[in-house]
């Protein structure tokens, strides 16, 4: 059992370790994203025109009267603070001639709601050219998609590899788990001592694999980085591995197996199907009509949070409307804000999306990004996954190093084999 689990230790670590360095230091720098790009790009986010703001859906109309090509996919209703610009989501409409979506190269304007002077755009998660303005967000999607191109009309080809990888992942937490243990000849010795020895003598056995030695030469302390950070940090890398399946693989095979298992309550986006971005819904509803039915709702259920902002989704012909205040980031644990959501066609109401509340299935579900992100437990959350960002990114090059050094090993000492077996050959005799 434990060669057949070495084995499998050896070979899915070798298979994810590229992935996971990669998602490893990603992970580690996005967990400041709003942050660093804020510092980086002060141009975009940063309004210096005084006086009241111009209503935001009068925004959006200038917006794509400026851009004919053009449509805004999504609202922001009040700047997160006082002298911060407005960013509108924006997608390109289809060209009628090609049946192809135009090629506008932005998908986000950044606005001063004061002046409505445009005060830059930028295209979300580009891949190239890397500039200041894109670049945490070129590091978001490459922490989920590694950038890997629509084939074949289907955009999901990053997203399925990296949700296989954390597959892959989640059970090798388990694997490398059994490896740590003392093995099964150390363990039988105790089995005949008092229950109370036999505990003591099997932590004592298993102590040294949680201890780093620092001062053992840098074979020793390669390997015990890798074995000892694993364990200290094993709790946190089964929840971001498991995560990051559910996140990737949600609609393909999350949702559907919690489905089965458990009552999650379905929301308008998982009984829909998804239209091509060449196909797009219009919709004939106005965001004007949308948000008025939103609020008229919200007013009813007697919720006090304003409409924070609305967004419609062309491949579904939904629109949303959130509410929350300004300064409410990613909402209470960063599970997101209260949603209703609307046909963008005939205005039905189709549901809503209500964060921490419905059956125990439909929390669990709720609960996977801000686990991942730490976001559920605030600031010290974010700082914590951080820093397994780094670790994840060093166990994946100390697991490599152990792989080579013993491969190497091995080599050697087939060398040695041969040379010894030539050795003892009588040269008298071949002749």
């Amino acid at each position: 059992m434990r060669a057949f689990a070495t084995l499998l230790h050896r070979y899915a670590g070798l298979l994810i370790a590229g992935f996971l360095f990669v998602s490893g230091i990603t992970g580690a720098v996005i967990s400041w994203d709003h942050e660093l790009d804020d510092l980086l790009n002060p141009h975009l986010m940063e309004a210096k025109a005084e006086g009241p703001p111009i209503p935001s859906l009068e925004l959006a109309k200038q917006i794509e009267a400026r851009n004919p090509d053009i449509r805004v996919t999504y609202v922001p209703l009040a700047p997160e603070h006082a002298g911060t610009s407005l960013d509108f989501g924006v997608e390109a409409r289809v060209d009628p001639q090609t049946q192809r979506q135009y090629e506008t190269g932005f998908n986000q304007v950044f606005i001063d709601p004061a002046s409505g002077a445009e005060l830059g755009r930028r295209d979300w998660g580009a891949v190239w050219p890397i500039t200041k303005e894109n670049f945490v967000s070129f590091l978001y999607v490459l922490h989920y998609t590694l950038h890997l191109p629509e084939m074949w009309g289907i955009d999901r080809w990053g997203m399925w590899l990296l949700g296989i990888i954390a597959i892959v992942w989640t059970i090798d937490c388990f694997t490398g788990f059994y490896l740590t243990l003392p093995p099964a000849k150390q363990r039988a010795n105790t089995i005949d001592a008092a229950a109370p020895t036999a505990a003591r003598s099997w932590l004592r056995r298993w102590k040294p694999a949680w201890l780093v030695r620092w001062r053992a030469g840098a074979t020793k302390l390669n390997f015990d980085l890798h074995r000892a950070f694993s364990l200290w940090t094993w709790g946190l890398l089964f929840i971001v591995a498991f995560t990051a399946f559910s996140l990737n693989l949600y609609t393909e095979v999350f949702y559907p197996l919690m489905s089965k298992v458990s009552q999650v309550t379905p929301g308008p986006f998982d009984v829909r199907t998804p239209r091509s971005v060449h196909d797009p819904i219009e919709p004939q509803r106005t965001y004007e009509q949308a948000i008025a039915d939103g609020r008229a709702i919200a007013s009813e259920r007697g919720w006090t949070q304003p409409a924070g902002s609305a967004f419609y989704s062309p491949e579904y012909g939904i629109y949303g409307v959130s509410f929350y205040s300004p300064e409410d980031d990613h909402g209470v644990g960063g599970a997101g804000h209260k949603t209703l959501y609307f046909d963008g066609v005939d205005g039905k109401y189709l549901g809503d999306y209500l964060p921490w509340r419905g059956t125990a299935a439909d929390l669990f579900v709720q609960a996977q990004f801000p686990l991942h992100s730490g976001r559920i437990l605030g600031l010290p959350g974010r700082i914590l996954i951080s820093a397994l960002g780094l670790v994840v990114a060093m166990l994946s090059v100390t697991g490599v190093v152990i792989w080579l050094k013993k491969r190497n090993a091995r080599v050697r000492s087939a060398r040695r084999d041969t040379v010894a077996v030539g050795a003892s050959i009588d040269p008298v005799r071949v002749r």
